[in-house]
C-alpha cells in the first residue's frame, strides 16, 4: 500500500490542526471515561475555569447529568441544548471562545462491550470529543463511499448511542480534490453530522479567502517530533510524500481550516445544527455551506447598515431552513446590541403558510400564524415580540394573499427602537408588485425593519424586478453548484410517444364531431380524451418504477383545468383504484415469485385530486402528507402545489397545460429534489411546453446575462442537453452492438466468455444506466432503438453483466490471491447480493448474511498483522466460503450455514484483534514492534521467556528511535541502517538481556527490523 493513510493524510492533518491552535495529547499519558470518552480531568478543570462559582461536587453533578442525557434516544438533543446554553452552567464559553481548551488525539477507541471503532483524528473541546475525522489514502478503491457504509452500520448500532449523541461534527476525506465527474462522493473531503440511520455527507466549498500566515501558527520541531514519536512514525519525517502532504492546501487540511479554525468552529457549534422532526423520526441537520455563507453575508450587510437584499438560492437548496438558522443567529446578534428581534416569514398563499409553519415547527421554533388584514395590522403595531408563554424562539408566518393589495393595512408611527423587525419574504419573484400596496405598507409600518427576499428564480424585467424592489443580492447559489453538491437533480423533458399522440388526437376529433364547436376546457375534460391520457400516465408511471428499480417514487399531473382534474380522478377511482384487503384464499396459494411480486408492487392504484373546492383544508393537508409519506401514487392538480411543494419522492411530473414564464420554471422544480440514488427528475409533456419553455428560458437567460454578465454560465447546466443524451445513447448502442440482446440466456453465455475485467466493466457501466435509458431514448426521438431492444429486459442484461463482473473481481481477489487487502477491502457483501433472491424469506436471510459478512470483513481488514498465521488461516476460511460454487445459486440452507461459519470466523478474528491490541499496547502502540515480536516468537523462538524478548525489543526500539530522532535522514541509506541496527541488536540481546544468539539469529532479527522501518519510511505495507 504505497501512499499510506498515516504519512499522506493523518499525520499531516494532525500537524495542521496543531497549527490551527489544537494541542496534541498522547493517549499513553491520558485518561478518560470509557463510557463517554470524555477526558474527565480536562473537562472538570475547564468547567471550573468557565464557571468559577461551582464546587467540585457541583461539577461532578454536571458531569453525571451529561452522562445520563447521552443515554437518550434523541440524537443528542438534550446534550446539545446543554452544550450551547449560556444562561446556566456553561460547558463551552461562547462569549470568550479562547477561554476553552482545544486538543487533538488520534485513534481514541470507542468501545462498548465487545464492539469498537477508532476514528483517525478526534478533536476535544474542554475534554469533550465533539468532532472526529476519518481519513483514507487518495484513489482508494471505494473512495469515501465505503466509509459511508461503515458509519451507517455503526450509527445504527445502539451500543454506540452515547458516542453518537456526543459527536457534533464529522469529516470524511481521502485527500483528493472534488471531481467534476464524481456524482457518488468518491473523491474529496466531506462533512456531516450524526444520524441514527444514515449520515448525510455534504460538500464544503470555501467562499472566503484566508490569510494562512495569520491563521496558522508556526509548527515547532518539538511538536512535530513529539507527534511522530508518539505515533511511532519517526521514520517518515523526511520522506517526500510526508513532506509534500504537510501543505496547508491539501483537501483535508483545507476543510480543517474551513471548519475547525476557532471563529468558524464557534459559529458552527452554536448556530449550524437543527433537530428536525421528520416523518420517519428525528433527524439532526447541519447547515449546508451556502446557508452558512448566506448567514454570514446577512450579518456583514447589517454591520454595514444595509437592511434589505435578496438571497438567490436555487430551488431545493433549503431556503426555509436558511430562515430558521438566521432566527438562531440574528437573535444572538441583536441580543449583543441589547435589541430584541421580532421575526416574520411572509408568504402569498395559504398552502405555503401551512408548509412553512410545519417546517419551522419541525425544527423546534414556535410559530404564530396570521392570515387576515386585521391580525397583521394589530401584530405589526404591537411591541409584543413573542406570542407563546414558554419564552421559546418564535417566528410569525404571514399569508398576505387576501390583503396584499389593500391600501389601508398598516399605519404605524410608534417606533420602538429596542425592537428590530426582520421580514423574510418568500419567493420574491412574484406577488410583490410595487404598483400594489403591500411593499409600501411594509415600509410605512417600520422604516427601520430588515427585509430579506428569498428566491430561486428572481423576477427580471425592464419595468420592475426583484433586485429593484429588494436591493442587491446578499448571497447567490446557482443551479450548477446545487447539482454538483447533490442537493438538486437535473431535469429531463419527455415527449409522449407518437402512437399515444395519435390516440389523443383521434379522441379530440371524435368529441368535436359529436359536440360541435366545444370550449377547449370542456374538450380536454371530456372522458373520451381524459381516459387515454390517464391510461398513458398510469402505464408510464408503472414502467418508470420498474426501469428505475424504485416502487416508492410518485407522480403529479398538472391538469388543463379543475374539471379535467376531477374527471381524471373519477376515472382513476373507477378503473385503477384497488382497496388493500387480505384474501384468505390467496394466503393458501403458493407464494408469488419475487419477480411477479415486484411487478405487482410497481402498480399505480392510489391517487388524490387536490383542488381548492375538494375537501376541507385539513383534508388537503392530510392528502399532501399522505403523498409525501408514500401512501398515494399520483396527485391530480390544477393550480395548487405548483410552487412551494416539496416532496422528495416526486420524480415524474405530467404537464397537461401551458404554464407561462417563471411559473413554468417553478413548476418544473417540483421534481428536482434529491431522492435515494436518482439522477434526474422527469417532466412528461402533454401540452407541448417546449416552445414556451424555450421562450421563457431564452428571455430569462437574456435578462440574466444583462443582470449578471459572466455569471450567466452558472445557470447553463439547468437541463440535460439533447446532445449529451444522444451521446449516451450512441455509447449504449456501440457497447451492445456485438451481443444478442433479444435472448438473455444467449447474452449471458456471450459475456460469460469474457474474462477481461476492463471489457466487462465497460459493458456494465453502459448497462447500469438502464434506469434512465428508456426515458432518454424517448426524449431523443430514437424510437427505432425501442423496437430493437426490449427495455423491460434491459435490467436483466445489466444484472447478468454485474454478476459476471462480480465473479471476475472475486476470482482476482480470492483465487489468485493478488493481495490480502483486496478481499478485505472489496465490499464483498455488496458483490454477492447483486443476485436476485426469489423468496421473501431468502431476502431476510440475505440481509443477515450481508451484515454478518460486513462486520467479519471489517474486523479482519482492521488487523495490523496480516502475515500472522492465525490471520492467514481465517482469511482462507473466508475465501473458501465463497469459492464453493456460483454465488447466484446459493440456497437458503447454504446461507444459514454460511452465517454460522461467518460468525465463527468473526469470533476468532475478534479474539485475535484483542490479543494484537494487548501486545501493541506493550510497545507504546507501535504496530512495527508488535509484528516483530510475533515473528520472533512464531518459529525457532530465541528464548523461552517472552518477557525477556519484550525487554530486548523495547530497549532496541528506544535505541533505534533515538538514532532516527537525532538524524532522520539515515533512512535514505538502507545499508547504513542495516549496520546500525545490527550493532544495536547485538547490544540489546547479548549484552543487556543475556540472550544467547548466533550470527544467523542476528541476521534474522536485523532483516525483520530493517524491513519494518524501511517499509514505514517508503509508505509500504510490511
Amino acid at each position: 500500500m504505497i501512499f499510506n493513510e498515516d504519512s499522506r493524510v493523518k499525520i499531516p492533518s494532525i500537524l495542521h490542526l496543531i497549527q490551527l491552535g489544537y494541542t496534541y495529547l498522547s493517549l499513553k499519558a491520558s485518561s478518560w471515561d470509557e463510557n463517554t470518552n470524555i477526558f474527565t480531568s480536562i473537562f472538570k478543570e475547564q468547567i471550573q475555569k468557565i464557571n468559577s462559582k461551582l464546587s467540585e461536587k457541583d461539577i461532578q453533578k454536571v458531569y453525571d447529568d451529561i452522562s445520563i442525557s447521552l443515554e437518550n434516544e434523541d440524537l443528542g438533543r438534550a446534550f446539545y441544548n446543554k452544550l450551547i446554553d449560556q444562561s446556566g452552567v456553561k460547558l463551552i464559553d461562547f462569549e470568550n471562545f479562547d477561554n476553552n481548551s482545544f486538543h487533538v488525539v488520534t485513534e481514541l477507541p470507542y468501545v462498548k462491550d465487545d464492539e469498537s471503532f477508532r476514528p483517525d483524528i478526534i478533536l476535544l473541546i474542554n475534554g469533550m470529543p465533539l468532532v472526529f475525522i476519518e481519513v483514507k489514502k487518495p484513489n482508494n478503491k471505494e473512495g469515501i463511499s465505503a466509509e459511508h457504509k461503515r458509519m451507517q452500520r455503526r450509527f445504527q448500532n445502539k451500543k454506540f448511542r452515547k458516542f453518537i449523541n456526543l459527536t457534533q461534527l464529522m469529516v470524511f476525506s481521502n485527500n483528493m480534490n472534488y471531481s467534476e465527474d464524481d456524482t457518488q462522493m468518491l473523491e474529496g473531503a466531506f462533512y456531516s453530522t450524526t444520524n441514527y440511520r444514515k449520515p448525510i455527507f455534504n460538500y464544503f466549498r470555501e467562499e472566503e479567502t484566508f490569510d494562512l500566515n495569520t491563521i496558522l501558527k508556526p509548527l515547532s520541531e518539538e511538536d512535530e517530533t513529539f507527534v511522530l514519536k508518539d505515533t511511532n512514525l519517526l521514520s517518515i519525517k523526511n520522506s517526500k510524500e510526508y513532506l509534500s502532504n504537510k501543505n496547508p492546501n491539501t483537501a483535508t487540511n483545507s476543510i480543517s481550516t474551513s471548519l475547525f479554525q476557532r471563529d468558524r468552529l464557534k459559529f458552527i457549534l452554536r448556530y449550524a445544527f437543527a433537530y428536525v422532526e421528520e416523518e420517519k423520526g428525528l433527524e439532526k441537520h447541519i447547515m449546508r455551506y451556502p446557508q452558512l455563507f448566506a448567514t454570514k453575508a446577512i450579518e456583514n450587510k447589517l454591520e454595514n447598515c444595509i437592511k434589505k437584499g435578496i438571497i438567490w438560492h436555487t430551488q431545493g437548496s433549503g431556503k426555509t431552513a436558511l430562515a430558521f438558522f438566521n432566527v438562531k443567529h440574528l437573535t444572538h446578534y441583536f441580543r449583543q446590541k441589547t435589541i430584541i428581534p421580532k421575526f416574520y416569514f411572509i408568504v402569498d398563499r395559504l398552502d405555503l403558510l401551512v408548509q412553512a409553519a410545519k417546517e419551522f415547527n419541525a425544527r423546534g421554533l414556535k410559530v404564530y400564524t396570521i392570515d387576515s388584514r386585521d391580525a397583521f395590522s394589530k401584530d405589526i403595531k404591537s411591541t409584543q415580540v413573542i406570542h407563546n408563554n414558554s419564552g421559546q424562539a418564535e417566528i410569525t408566518v404571514v399569508n398576505i394573499q387576501k390583503f396584499k393589495d389593500d391600501p389601508d393595512v398598516i399605519k404605524n408611527n410608534d417606533y420602538n427602537l429596542s425592537i428590530q423587525r426582520v421580514f423574510f419574504l418568500d419567493e420574491v419573484h412574484r406577488s410583490y408588485n410595487p404598483k400594489g400596496s403591500f411593499l409600501a405598507n411594509l415600509e410605512l409600518a417600520d422604516r427601520h425593519s430588515i427585509k430579506i427576499g428569498l428566491t430561486g428564480t428572481p423576477l427580471l424585467g425592464s419595468e420592475y424586478n426583484s433586485k429593484t424592489l429588494f436591493g442587491d443580492y446578499i448571497h447567490k447559489y446557482y443551479y450548477n453548484l446545487s447539482i454538483k453538491d447533490g442537493y438538486t437533480l437535473r431535469l429531463i423533458r419527455e415527449e409522449i410517444e407518437t402512437n399515444y399522440k395519435l390516440v389523443l388526437q383521434e379522441a379530440l376529433e371524435n368529441i368535436k364531431v359529436l359536440q360541435g364547436n366545444i370550449d377547449k376546457k370542456k374538450l380536454f375534460a371530456d372522458h373520451r380524451f381524459v381516459e387515454p391520457m390517464l391510461d398513458y400516465i398510469v402505464k408510464d408511471m408503472e414502467q418508470a418504477r420498474i426501469s428505475m428499480g424504485d416502487n416508492s417514487i410518485g407522480g403529479m399531473v398538472v391538469c388543463d383545468s379543475s374539471d379535467q382534474a376531477k374527471m381524471m380522478y373519477d376515472i382513476f377511482q373507477n378503473t385503477y383504484y384497488e382497496k388493500v384487503t387480505t384474501s384468505y384464499s390467496q394466503a393458501a396459494e403458493e407464494p408469488a415469485s419475487y419477480g411477479n411480486k415486484k411487478k405487482e408492487e410497481s402498480k399505480v392504484n392510489t391517487a388524490q385530486v387536490i383542488l381548492h373546492d375538494i375537501g376541507t383544508k385539513q383534508d388537503r393537508r392530510d392528502w399532501v402528507s399522505d403523498f409525501k409519506a408514500g401512501k398515494l401514487d399520483l396527485l391530480f392538480v390544477y393550480n395548487m402545489l405548483l410552487t412551494g411543494f416539496d416532496a422528495k419522492r416526486l420524480k415524474k411530473l405530467y404537464i397537461g397545460r401551458k404554464i407561462k414564464s417563471h411559473n413554468l420554471l417553478q413548476t418544473l422544480m417540483r421534481v428536482n429534489r434529491t431522492y435515494k440514488t436518482h439522477k434526474y427528475g422527469y417532466v412528461v409533456d402533454f401540452a407541448d411546453i417546449q416552445k414556451e419553455f424555450d421562450k421563457t428560458n431564452q428571455d430569462y437567460f437574456n435578462e440574466l446575462q444583462s443582470e449578471l454578465g459572466d455569471e450567466m454560465q452558472h445557470y447553463s447546466n439547468l437541463f440535460k442537453k439533447p446532445e449529451e443524451i444522444k451521446q449516451e445513447i450512441e455509447e449504449i448502442k456501440d457497447v451492445l452492438f456485438k451481443f444478442n440482446t433479444e435472448n438473455a440466456t444467449v447474452f449471458g453465455e456471450q459475456i460469460s466468455e469474457i474474462n477481461d475485467r476492463t471489457e466487462i466493466r465497460q459493458i456494465a457501466k453502459a448497462l447500469n444506466n438502464s434506469k434512465e435509458l428508456y426515458n432518454l431514448i424517448r426524449l431523443s426521438g430514437n424510437f427505432e432503438l425501442l423496437e430493437k431492444l426490449d427495455f423491460r429486459a434491459l435490467s436483466v442484461l445489466a444484472r447478468l453483466t454485474n454478476d459476471r463482473l462480480a465473479l471476475i473481481n472475486t476470482r482476482i481477489a480470492l483465487e489468485n490471491n493478488v493481495d490480502t487487502e483486496n478481499i478485505l477491502n472489496t465490499a464483498l457483501e455488496d458483490v454477492i447480493f447483486a443476485f436476485t433472491k426469489v423468496k421473501e424469506e431468502e431476502m431476510v436471510l440475505a440481509d443477515e448474511l450481508k451484515n454478518t459478512l460486513g462486520k467479519t470483513r471489517e474486523m479482519l481488514a482492521g488487523n495490523f498483522d496480516q502475515k500472522d498465521p492465525t490471520f492467514v488461516s481465517l482469511k482462507e476460511e473466508l475465501e473458501r466460503l465463497f469459492k464453493k460454487k456460483n454465488l447466484s445459486e446459493v440456497t437458503k440452507e447454504e446461507m444459514e450455514a454460511n452465517i454460522k461459519a461467518l460468525n465463527a470466523i468473526y469470533d476468532k478474528a475478534k479474539k485475535l484483534e484483542r490479543e494484537n491490541q494487548l501486545l501493541k499496547a506493550k510497545y507504546d502502540y507501535d504496530a512495527k514492534y508488535a509484528r516483530i515480536h510475533k515473528r520472533l516468537m512464531e518459529k525457532d523462538p530465541l528464548t523461552d521467556s517472552e518477557r525477556k524478548l519484550f525487554e530486548a525489543l523495547k530497549g532496541l526500539k528506544t535505541a533505534v528511535d533515538t538514532e532516527i530522532q537525532q538524524n532522520s535522514k539515515i533512512l535514505e541509506n538502507e545499508s547504513y541502517v542495516e549496520r546500525m541496527v545490527m550493532r544495536l541488536v547485538i547490544n540489546q540481546f547479548k549484552k543487556e538481556q543475556k540472550i544467547e544468539i548466533n550470527t544467523t539469529d542476528v541476521r534474522r532479527i536485523n532483516n525483520i527490523i530493517v524491513k519494518e522501518y524501511m517499509n514505514e519510511y517508503n509508505g509500504n505495507v510490511a
